[in-house]
């Protein structure tokens, strides 16, 4: 139980950091409204400056909380605070490569779901990389990242819709 909150607190800040722009999103889009030779805008008007940077900003305070809970994976919670910023703006980035493809590809928002679900986290992933210590990047710790985030993902937002945080429930 204990690796399992473990796995749990590492992951608080990208989660965090991937809900809160519902909250404390809104005005002018990431993109400057750019639109590509396809017709379509890079982004849309769902991903935006204040999103972004609040999304990266509330998984490191996040991250710098967590930190009185030393976590195995980090050699101290100097490194740990660090980490929650590299799980926030990776987090961020996924989030707005997701956003980018599936308008590539044509896809609604929230459709597929694997890749609103997955691109998040393997971003956040890859960008905490370089700071984490090897034993984080097991496979049985892959599979739960993956499974907790496939449940708490729909999850959360479905509860964001219910309480009028979000127009739709994805």
């Amino acid at each position: 139980m204990d690796q399992f909150l473990d796995l749990l607190f590492f992951l608080i800040p990208a989660y965090l950091a991937n809900s809160s722009p519902v909250v404390l999103g809104g005005g002018p889009p990431l993109d400057f409204n750019i639109t590509l030779p396809d017709g379509r805008r890079m982004l849309g008007d769902s991903k935006t400056i204040r999103g972004f940077a609040g999304g990266v900003l509330a998984g490191t305070v996040a991250g710098g909380v967590l930190a009185v809970y030393p976590l195995p994976y980090f050699s101290g919670p100097e490194q740990q605070f660090f980490a929650g910023f590299l799980l926030s703006l990776g987090t961020m980035a996924g989030d707005s490569f997701g956003s980018f493809l599936k308008r590539r590809m044509g896809f609604p928002p929230g459709k597929p779901f694997w890749l609103d679900t997955v691109l998040f986290l393997l971003f956040a992933l890859l960008l905490v990389y370089p700071v984490a210590r090897p034993a984080l990047y097991q496979p049985v710790n892959l599979l739960v990242f993956v499974l907790l985030t496939a449940v708490l993902h729909p999850l959360t937002n479905a509860v964001a819709n219910r309480i009028g945080l979000k127009k739709v429930p994805w």
